[in-house]
């Protein structure tokens, strides 16, 4: 939800820029590095921690959308197992001994799926709105440095510049 309400926060201030604004939204995050004197590398500072702001938690999501469905299948090898080295103690082993014993050990493969889908799933869908937020921010930077160099040519063209 967070990173929707920000994504809507930059692309209406993008909206309002295409639309001839000088300067970003007070909502926008690019507002607070706004002055008379845009600094691309000031603004390139601000989407670079708007980007490690967008993908925190990125990185457990996808460890846990990874790791989950092999963590299930560990758990089913080691029931299997003990499933075996239980026959293997017995005198007679029969379907109805082993049937029950490895639909136990499938359920941990099953788990692990579960846990599986939906962090990879919100992986991906908050993996997309971040990477929109940060191409909002980018275009706005590209519109800023834009009106800027405008400003600085026609200063120069007026002769404002010459010394």
């Amino acid at each position: 939800m967070y990173l929707s309400k920000w994504k809507n926060r930059e692309q209406d201030s993008l909206e309002k820029m295409l639309l001839g604004a000088k300067y970003p939204k007070n909502s926008s995050i690019l507002s607070k590095f706004v002055s008379q004197n845009i600094s691309y590398s000031l603004l390139l500072v601000c989407k670079n921690v708007a980007e490690k702001n967008v993908t925190v938690g990125l990185s457990w999501l996808s460890i846990v959308a990874s790791t989950s469905p092999f963590i299930g299948l560990f758990g089913t090898i080691v029931s299997i197992l003990e499933t075996f080295g239980k026959l293997g103690q017995t005198s007679s082993a029969s379907l109805a001994i082993i049937a029950p014993a490895i639909s136990e050990a499938l359920v941990a493969t099953a788990g692990g799926i579960f846990v599986a889908i939906p962090a990879y799933t919100f992986h991906i869908v908050l993996r997309r709105k971040g990477y929109d937020v940060i191409a909002y921010i980018g275009r706005q930077i590209d519109l800023m440095l834009a009106e800027s160099n405008k400003y600085a040519k026609e200063q120069v063209l007026n002769g404002d510049r010459l010394g």
